[in-house]
């Protein structure tokens, strides 16, 4: 009850103090440049220099929280990467040395890619097919709220939801885990699914896949209806059947927007954490780059110097996909 307290109090000050700062700053500026003054052009003069300011009134608060938030990280990250587990003492590139030749740091790669195959491609897929499907039923609303609903619930939070899914019990015992549960009616025996190597990195991935297809079939839906009809008369006119149309009309039409779901989705994967944490801890080979660099940051004593190493390859292998991404936002935008 506590924390939910302080949770509404954080959110009231937040929203009273950017109201407050938006009502202040532009008075303070009115003041400044008065615009209603017997010499018409001296207020002409100040309503152009406010016009000039005002932007960066709006634009300030989130310069400023990106600079200390995200700006300074950066360098302090490429920094600390390039000293010892300390931080004090200069070692150059001995923790990227490192990386090469561990293999709990290959093990992570060969799994962060793993997820960037699966999970974007599944999410768009079932998404896009999702979004087509209930744009031709009477309750289709109804069904995307609940397929968008996961996207409400935090990583942590569906990782605790689908433990009850895989949950384990020894043979004999009843199963409360659906997936064991459904094993044994059909005579099976029950698995500890997310100690089993390699395949438990998919059982995790199927997280981030019911909580992503939700996001992809909002934007894909919205994109399926922008397409113009005429398009979809004339094929029909030339005899195209539904899945042609589909495939060969619909889809080209809406590819930009497919990229870009399918690209915010793949930088999402190559930080994903929270899931990898809550489901294994980077136990039984399922270990990925942002947990690793986690263990390496904060526990046994920290070493801030491979933490930080790590850290950087994580932004290194994200910032194309981010740059190509706004490129690719930025041409669809000039194309309308």
């Amino acid at each position: 009850m506590q924390q939910l307290l302080y949770a509404l109090l954080t959110i009231v000050i937040g929203i009273a103090g950017a109201i407050g700062y938006f009502y202040g700053s532009n008075l303070l500026l009115d003041l400044i440049f008065p615009s209603r003054l017997a010499d018409t052009a001296q207020s002409s003069r100040n309503i152009r220099r406010a016009s000039l300011v005002r932007p960066w009134l709006f634009l300030g608060p989130a310069i400023v929280s990106l600079s200390i938030y995200l700006v300074y990280p950066v360098f302090s990250s490429v920094a600390y990467s390039l000293f010892d587990r300390a931080g004090t003492s200069f070692v150059g590139l001995a923790n990227y040395r490192w990386m090469l030749y561990d293999t709990e740091f290959r093990q992570s790669i060969f799994n962060n890619m793993l997820w960037l195959i699966v999970v974007p491609a599944a999410s768009t897929l079932f998404g896009l097919i999702i979004a087509a499907l209930t744009d031709r039923i009477w309750w289709g609303n109804i069904a995307k709220s609940l397929i968008f609903m996961p996207m409400a619930i935090s990583f942590v939070g569906a990782s605790v939801i689908w433990k009850f899914v895989y949950d384990y019990r020894d043979a004999g015992s009843q199963q409360i885990g659906i997936l064991n549960a459904i094993v044994v009616a059909f005579g099976g025996e029950p698995q500890i699914w997310i100690t089993l190597p390699f395949w438990n990195n998919f059982f995790l991935m199927v997280i981030l896949i019911w909580i992503q297809t939700g996001f992809a079939m909002v934007l894909l839906s919205a994109a399926l209806r922008g397409i113009p009809e005429e398009t979809i008369e004339a094929a029909v006119i030339d005899g195209a059947n539904p899945w042609q149309i589909f495939l060969k009309i619909k889809v080209p039409q809406i590819w930009g927007t497919i990229a870009v779901v399918w690209t915010t989705i793949t930088i999402l994967v190559l930080k994903v954490f929270d899931i990898v944490l809550a489901m294994t801890n980077g136990q039984w080979q399922t270990q990925v780059l942002a947990n690793l660099m986690f263990d390496w940051m904060f526990r046994g004593g920290g070493d801030f110097g491979r933490g930080a190493s790590i850290a950087v390859v994580i932004m290194i292998m994200v910032v194309p996909i981010m740059i190509w991404n706004i490129r690719n936002a930025r041409r669809e935008m000039e194309g309308r």
